[in-house]
């Protein structure tokens, strides 16, 4: 398999990190939670950090590396490119173009808004072996800047404005060197942004300035020949202290591909697992990939049309990701409700059972495994007055104790359960006496939680 394929194979994991939180539900341009953008492997111009407008200029990773003869890595970097899209309409008099938020033109919508273009750079393959005597390697990564104007037109052919995207120059270094950690070798990798900060005078406010000298959702991905990468998550034993000497810096490497490959590296500004995955039930980006792809979708289908003219007019990503929640035949809406795992022919299915107090096996969950736990009858003495289930105590929060809790201090609750965790710590679980859904939360099980030292035990009336 070439350098090609081995980092191509990284791509699904390497795109969903790169549109991660590009847009978010619900993916209009006028919600809240879109005015502030480009959250994650944001590189900034130099100095735009210390300056309160920006963020670092920098991140850096070690790959953790076992040798071969020959080793080489190849290396992608790649990121987004900030594309400012300004809409100008047509005044009558005086006869010009204006610049505007909106403007509509028959059936469709342009708004000014801050799209993005995928960058990727191929860099110049690197022989290990040849880094290994303190020698660093810079290599240049250059993308050009760039405007197109689009002219929009009526039903009629006049001009009604048009539609301007631009795009300034971005200038970045990877800085690459290798160095022995006991029997493996740790590969650094540091990628600077190599523009000063410098304030247009364009009227944006400093940060947006800033992004559009930006790297955004910048990573890189690495592949070797004649080597393995090795985890540093999960290193094996020899290479444990040598995992632990790796340092990273707004970037983390995990292992990608097919579990137990070990020739391909992402390092990602989002900390993930090694071997991660894309849900197979996915049927496209919703750029939240932590998130669950059916609540997205229904809430998308949710929106009113009005909303829907927004989301289309904000961003073309937004508009196929609509597209695509408005046509998802229902089989595949039911597929991202759940599936079922086959076992592989062959395999064994774990029981993961454990002996009970009767000798017999049970799964681990079974209240029987360990019959001297009972929460619903154990009972802790608190102030030496014995607490269990159906006791009345007052709530006097002071343990880590948050907004919510405090602001049932002085409340009267009864006991429901005393639990204990794996470390011995005993937790009072509760629903408050006068909540008329007290029975409801009982009957659904959603206590709330108090340390014995947080309760105050009382006479059986509920007096104190």
């Amino acid at each position: 398999m070439t350098s090609t394929d081995l980092l191509d194979r990284a791509r699904v994991i390497a795109d969903a990190v790169l549109y991660e939180g590009y847009l978010l539900y619900p993916y209009r341009a006028s919600a809240a939670k879109n005015q502030v953008r480009w959250q994650f492997g944001v590189l900034g111009p130099i100095g735009a950090r210390e300056a309160g407008c920006g963020e670092d200029s920098a991140m850096s990773t070690d790959c953790l590396l076992e040798l071969g003869g020959e080793t080489t890595v190849d290396i992608r970097v790649r990121f987004l490119q900030l594309q400012s899209r300004t809409v100008w309409r047509r005044e009558a008099t005086p006869r010009r173009l204006t610049p505007v938020h909106e403007l509509t033109c028959g059936s469709q919508t342009w708004l000014s808004w801050d799209e993005a273009v995928e960058q990727e750079v191929d860099l110049a393959p690197q022989h290990i072996p040849e880094l290994l005597d303190g020698v660093e390697r810079l290599l240049p990564v250059e993308v050009p800047g760039g405007a197109e104007a689009e002219l929009l037109r009526d039903e009629h052919g006049e001009l009604v404005g048009k539609v301007v995207r631009e795009r300034l120059p971005l200038s970045a270094v990877l800085r690459v060197s290798a160095r022995r950690v006991g029997g493996a070798v740790a590969v650094g990798l540091r990628l600077e942004n190599q523009h000063p900060w410098v304030p247009l005078e364009s009227g944006r406010p400093h940060r947006d300035q800033a992004l559009q000298r930006s790297l955004l959702s910048a990573h890189v991905v690495l592949s070797v020949l004649d080597g393995r990468f090795l985890s540093v998550i999960d290193p094996p034993a020899w290479a444990s202290e040598a995992a632990a000497q790796c340092a990273n810096h707004r970037c983390w490497p995990v292992l990608v591909g097919e579990k137990g490959d070990q020739d391909v590296v992402l390092a990602a500004p989002i900390i993930l697992y090694d071997w991660p995955e894309v849900a197979a039930e996915s049927p496209g980006d919703l750029f939240d990939s932590t998130e669950i792809d059916e609540l997205l979708t229904l809430r998308v289908m949710t929106l009113t049309e009005d909303e829907k003219r927004e989301v289309r007019a904000t961003d073309d990503r937004a508009r196929a990701l609509l597209d695509r929640c408005e046509s998802l035949p229902d089989t595949e809406l039911g597929r991202l409700h759940g599936t079922t795992r086959e076992v592989p022919a062959g395999g064994e299915v774990p029981t993961w059972s454990t002996p009970g107090h009767d000798g017999a096996d049970r799964p681990w969950w079974d209240p029987d495994v360990d019959a001297s736990v009972r929460p619903e009858t154990d009972s802790v003495l608190v102030g030496g007055t014995p607490v269990a289930a159906g006791s009345h105590v007052r709530l006097r929060p002071s343990r880590r104790a948050d907004a919510q809790d405090l602001f049932l201090a002085g409340q009267v609750a009864v006991v429901t359960r005393v639990d204990r965790d794996v470390d011995g710590r005993v937790h009072v679980a509760v629903v408050l006496r006068d909540d008329p859904a007290g029975d409801l939360h009982q009957w659904y099980g959603r206590y709330l939680y108090f340390g014995p030292e947080e309760i105050e035990p009382l006479e059986p009336g509920g007096v104190a």
